[in-house]
C-alpha cells in the first residue's frame, strides 16, 4: 500500500488506515464481536494499514483492550493512535484536561495497548475549565518522557459548536495557534468525506501549510456512502445514528443521489469497485497528506477499504463528484 507522512517527523503510514471504534463503541452492540474484531485488525495489519485509531473513551476501555491482544503480538507492523480528554459516564460524557489527569491515563492506556509507546497521542476535547496550553503541555512531557512519539488534535464534535457567521472550523484553527506556541501538532483529526467537506474551507489548508498531517475521520459517511444502508431500516438504540439528523429514513431517502453518483463513478473503475472505495480515493485525492481513517470491524470491510488506496479517480470523476448535491439533514 502507499505510505503517507504525518507531520514535520515525516512518520510513514499506510495510505488508508483503520478506525477502531466501531468494535466496540458506537454503533448497534448486538452485532460487535471481540474475536471477529481481531481478525480484522490482523488483516488491516497485513494489507499495510498500519494506523490504528483508538480512543481511551471506546468502550470505555474495551477498545484499547481489544487492540491490545493484536499489539502483544504485531506492534511493530502498526502506529497507534488513541486520545485523551474525555470520561464518559452513565449518560454524559464531559472534558477532562487536568495535567495529572492526563499523565495518568497516558500510563492507562499504555497498559491496555500492551506497548510501552504510542505513536500519536491525540487531544480527544479541550477542557473548557482548563487552558488547552496546560493540557497540552503535559502531553508533551509525555513526548518528553518517551511515552508518547508525536501529539495530534481531534476536531471533532466541532458543528455542535458553530456560531451564525463563522466556518465550521475556526475555533479549531485558533485552538491549534494556541497549542503550536507549546509544542507541535503532527496530525488533526476530523470529519471529511464526499458528504461532509467543511474541512476543505480552512482546516485542511491550513494543516497543509505546515506539514501537519490530516486524519480524515468518518470517510464513509457513518456507512452512509457505502450504499449498503437501507432507508427506514432502522438502527438500534445504542447506535449513534439513530439520533443522527442525516439518518432518519426521510433523509437518507433524500440523500440518495450521493451514493448514486458514487455507484456512477464506480461502474467506470470496473464491477469490482464499489462507492465506498470511490468515497475513499476522492478523500485520498484532497491533499497527500490525507490519511481517510474508516471504521470497520470485519476483515471483509478492512479488505474493501485498503484496496480504495490503488483506486487513481480521474479529472472527470473529480468534477462529477464536486457536483453532487449537498448533503441534508433533519435540520435542513
Amino acid at each position: 500500500m502507499e505510505r503517507r507522512t504525518i507531520g514535520a517527523a515525516a512518520l510513514a503510514v499506510g495510505a488508508v488506515g483503520l478506525g477502531c471504534m466501531p468494535m466496540s463503541w458506537g454503533y448497534s452492540g448486538s452485532r460487535q464481536r471481540g474475536d471477529e474484531s481481531v481478525r480484522a485488525v490482523h488483516r488491516a495489519l497485513d494489507l499495510g494499514s498500519t494506523l490504528l485509531d483508538t480512543a481511551d473513551m471506546y468502550g470505555p476501555f474495551t477498545n484499547e483492550l481489544l487492540l491490545g491482544r493484536v499489539l502483544k503480538e504485531r506492534r511493530a507492523d502498526a502506529f497507534v493512535s488513541t486520545k485523551v480528554g474525555l470520561l464518559v459516564g452513565e449518560q454524559h460524557i464531559v472534558a477532562n484536561g487536568r495535567p495529572g489527569y492526563v499523565r495518568r491515563a497516558c500510563d492507562a492506556s499504555l497498559r491496555r495497548l500492551q506497548t510501552d509507546v504510542i505513536d500519536l497521542y491525540q487531544l480527544h476535547r479541550e477542557d473548557p475549565e482548563v487552558p488547552v496550553e496546560e493540557t497540552w503541555g503535559a502531553m508533551a512531557e509525555l513526548v518528553q518522557a518517551g511515552k508518547v512519539r508525536s501529539l495530534g488534535l481531534c476536531a471533532m464534535g466541532a458543528r455542535g459548536g458553530r456560531r451564525s457567521g463563522t466556518r465550521l472550523h475556526d475555533a479549531t484553527v485558533r485552538q491549534l495557534r494556541r497549542v503550536q506556541q507549546v509544542f507541535p501538532v503532527s496530525a488533526v483529526e476530523a470529519e471529511l468525506s464526499v458528504w461532509s467537506r467543511e474541512a476543505l474551507e480552512t482546516l485542511l489548508p491550513w494543516c497543509a501549510a505546515r506539514g501537519i498531517g490530516f486524519l480524515a475521520a468518518m470517510p464513509l459517511g457513518n456507512g452512509y456512502l457505502t450504499g449498503t444502508l437501507t432507508p427506514g431500516e432502522g438502527f438500534e438504540p445504542d447506535d449513534v445514528r439513530a439520533r443522527h439528523p442525516r439518518f432518519t429514513a426521510e433523509m437518507m431517502a433524500a440523500n440518495q443521489p450521493i451514493v448514486s453518483g458514487l455507484r456512477r463513478v464506480a461502474a467506470r473503475h470496473g464491477e469490482s469497485v464499489t462507492p465506498a472505495q470511490v468515497a475513499l480515493a476522492w478523500v485520498l485525492a484532497q491533499a497527500p497528506h490525507v490519511v481517510p481513517i474508516p471504521g470497520a470491524k470485519r476483515e471483509r470491510w478492512v479488505t474493501e477499504n485498503a484496496a480504495a488506496a490503488a483506486l487513481r479517480l480521474t479529472a472527470q470523476d473529480l468534477t462529477e463528484l464536486a457536483e453532487l448535491p449537498a448533503a441534508l439533514g433533519s435540520w435542513d
